[in-house]
């Protein structure tokens, strides 16, 4: 269990047509210049954009985990402890946040598949 910081930048720059914003205490990451994540580097903790239904089944199950970061609309972000987590389940999140906010013709083109 654990996933590396450096584990979880290259998951992200697997998916299509991602950016970085680099700021002095994060990361976040964007599809088209809209953020579906954030990395605190010093915590050890991802945000990630999930539906609010799914932010709350993650806090629920596993608070030691997740925690609710902040609502936005209809959107759940959700605050994950890599120290937490396998790979496999964070790319599963990490991959639906990147769905939630890519542009639909990207999404159709490439969210069918885990591209990690």
């Amino acid at each position: 269990m654990a996933v590396p910081i450096a584990a979880f930048v290259q998951m992200v720059d697997r998916l299509p047509d991602v950016g970085h914003a680099e700021s002095a205490n994060y990361t976040a990451f964007k599809v088209h210049d809209k953020t579906f994540g954030y990395m605190w580097p010093a915590t050890e903790t991802v945000g990630l954009k999930q539906t609010i239904a799914e932010q709350l089944a993650l806090v629920a199950e596993r608070p030691a985990v997740f925690e609710i970061q902040f609502t936005a609309g209809q959107f759940g972000w959700v605050v994950v402890h890599l120290a937490g987590i396998e790979v496999d389940e964070l790319a599963e999140l990490t991959f639906e946040a990147w769905r939630l906010t890519a542009p639909e013709a990207l999404v159709e083109a490439h969210g069918h598949r885990l591209p990690l």
